[in-house]
């Protein structure tokens, strides 16, 4: 499968500060491999929200809810993930440790396989739920409770390799973001930046085998210098992750998660040079941002 596009990540108009309740349509249902991402903040005296994967949007009667995503704050914070079939709930699932907090924002990412949902929140992995009832039939989201929404948007997954274009190059404090999901089974992906197709200065790569993050350079072609990142191996398979590669005068900086991971020297690479970010190995990508 030859590069993907940006555009290519796009599948429905972003919505902003939607007034809640909200419910919407997804266009084109669900299908394995898409993902709904929520960014908001949680009120301050919240007691629950709920984010509900639909079966249609018909109020009497009450539409089938394939995937019923419920976090509760009073007492001991939880999640209750359950389904909704012709009209009655079936056994709910109950997650403890909650990791959101009152009067905190938060990021929810919602992937779907064939007939089930693994929940990230703020980048970490946090519950995978199958649903009693195909996904195939999910046609709309409702979101309701004591939340705040800033965006909600709906992506798909792409294959890679990827090459995400930088036109204007790189200069002092940008940032690049990539979000994604580690394959079941990985042996390693790597980001390249690319000053054409033939040179590449810099690699970012992993290794599942040795378990090892590792910067690499090639200043002149030749691979000069490698340098590991971090002491513990921060990637998982089948796990959320957002990467964030931040620049500054004659240094990247890295971040895992909101982590981070130090910095690497590169007092010899001209930033504004670089024209392409090259993506590729056991990965399944969301977002490239820069």
């Amino acid at each position: 499968m030859g590069p993907t596009s940006p555009v290519d990540f796009i599948l429905q108009p972003p919505v902003f500060h939607p007034v809640l309740p909200y419910i919407t349509t997804i266009f084109g249902g669900l299908t394995r491999g898409k993902m709904v991402l929520v960014q908001g903040v949680v009120l301050a005296e919240a007691e629950r929200f709920q984010v509900d994967f639909q079966c249609g949007c018909s109020v009497m009667p009450r539409p089938d809810i394939a995937i019923h995503f419920n976090p509760r704050f009073r007492s001991q914070p939880h999640v209750i993930c359950n389904t909704l079939q012709n009209g009655r709930w079936l056994e709910e699932t109950k997650f403890p440790h909650l990791p959101l907090k009152r009067g905190e924002a938060f990021q929810l990412l919602f992937l779907f396989g064939q007939d089930e949902v693994q929940v990230s929140v703020n980048g970490q992995h946090f519950l995978q739920y199958r649903s009693r009832l195909p996904l195939a039939r999910v046609d709309t989201v409702g979101v309701f409770g004591d939340i705040m929404v800033k965006s909600m948007a709906f992506l798909r997954s792409n294959a890679v390799p990827y090459c995400h274009p930088l036109p204007r190059g790189l200069a002092s404090r940008d940032t690049i973001i990539v979000r994604g999901l580690v394959c079941p089974v990985p042996e390693g992906f790597s980001l390249s930046l690319r000053e054409d197709p033939s040179h590449v200065p810099l690699r970012l790569s992993t290794c599942f085998r040795t378990r090892a993050l590792m910067w690499s350079s090639f200043p002149d072609g030749a691979l000069s210098h490698t340098e590991k990142v971090a002491a513990c191996f921060p990637f998982h398979p089948q796990r959320f992750f957002e990467l964030l590669l931040v620049c500054e005068e004659g240094s990247f900086k890295l971040a895992l998660n909101g982590i981070p991971l130090g910095q690497y020297d590169t007092p010899w690479l001209s930033w504004d040079r670089i024209t392409e970010l090259w993506i590729e190995g056991d990965v399944t990508l969301y977002s490239v941002l820069s």
